[in-house]
């Protein structure tokens, strides 16, 4: 791919209809965002990028692109409940600590009741979007002043192109949920669901799998499948769940958390590099003569 754009306000960039093209002049969201429009990053000058390309498949970028018709929250609730629970789902839940502190908002919490209303049980389900290195902004407001002429623009020579960033994904927002709001709800013995991109779970280090009965988190992993609507010519991308993988949570801490070590001998190496460079090229020390 040329150009990084796949989904723009919930559409390909190279859908025309006039569902597409309402979307896109009225920067709405159709995946279950909290208003109608869509307000990633800025409110008023939304960034309505849904999924980039990268490696010629489809990543999500936005965390609300995973609430297309709510599929994540029917596979969570087959993971937390029995068949048959009534549940509802509560979204951008608090959590605290103990001494009040807050750890952070929960994605998803679902919640099963009672015929009279009182909960008796729940489970965080949390949603991972993937971070993306470089600038995606510029190539989507090039992309938005003319959509039927720039659908298939070359943005690939224009510098800090796109891409996913799927280390820090994982280091600066995956391992931080699960040392703090997922530790608080393990103490608790409330199951965690984690709703990801498939190519973002491949990145991850492998984990040990348990059966579904003594899995303490689920992970939903989804990918975007093309798809035409009936009666339309033009394809879409839909959200399909392609596997589930139940790990323990102490576990799966440390398997994500343990880095891989590289050979001490290397670093060695870079040190003495660093040093007999600095050893070459001391310092240019000068006398200042009389400055008072």
């Amino acid at each position: 791919m040329k150009q990084p754009l796949a989904e723009v306000f919930g559409y390909m960039v190279n859908d025309y209809t006039d569902k597409a093209e309402r979307y896109r002049n009225h920067r709405l969201c159709p995946f279950n965002n909290k208003v109608p429009n869509c307000t990633k990053d800025k409110a008023k000058n939304p960034l309505g990028v849904c999924s980039i390309y990268y490696e010629n498949r489809s990543v999500i970028t936005c965390p609300i692109r995973f609430r297309e018709d709510w599929i994540i929250t029917d596979d969570a609730a087959s993971f937390f409940f029995e068949e048959g629970t009534t549940w509802s789902s509560l979204t951008e839940v608090r959590l605290n600590d103990s001494v009040g502190k807050s750890a952070g908002n929960i994605d998803v919490v679902l919640v099963a009741y009672h015929d009279d209303g009182k909960i008796y049980d729940f489970g965080a389900l949390e949603i991972q979007a993937v971070y993306i290195s470089g600038n995606v902004r510029d190539p989507f407001e090039y992309y938005m002043k003319a959509p039927k002429r720039r659908a298939s623009m070359d943005w690939s020579k224009q510098p800090n192109y796109p891409r996913p960033d799927y280390l820090s994904s994982s280091r600066k927002r995956l391992v931080p949920q699960l040392l703090f709001k997922g530790g608080i709800l393990n103490t608790w013995r409330k199951k965690t669901a984690v709703a990801l991109n498939k190519g973002f779970f491949d990145t991850l280090p492998s984990m040990k799998r348990v059966s579904k009965s003594k899995a303490d988190i689920a992970w939903l992993i989804y990918d975007l499948e093309l798809t035409k609507e009936k009666g339309q010519s033009s394809e879409r991308y839909t959200l399909k769940k392609v596997d589930e993988v139940f790990t323990e949570f102490e576990s799966s801490l440390l398997s994500i958390t343990t880095p891989s070590p590289g050979q001490i001998n290397d670093f060695i190496k870079l040190l003495q590099d660093k040093l007999d460079e600095q050893l070459e090229t001391p310092p240019v020390n000068k006398t200042i003569e009389k400055p008072f």
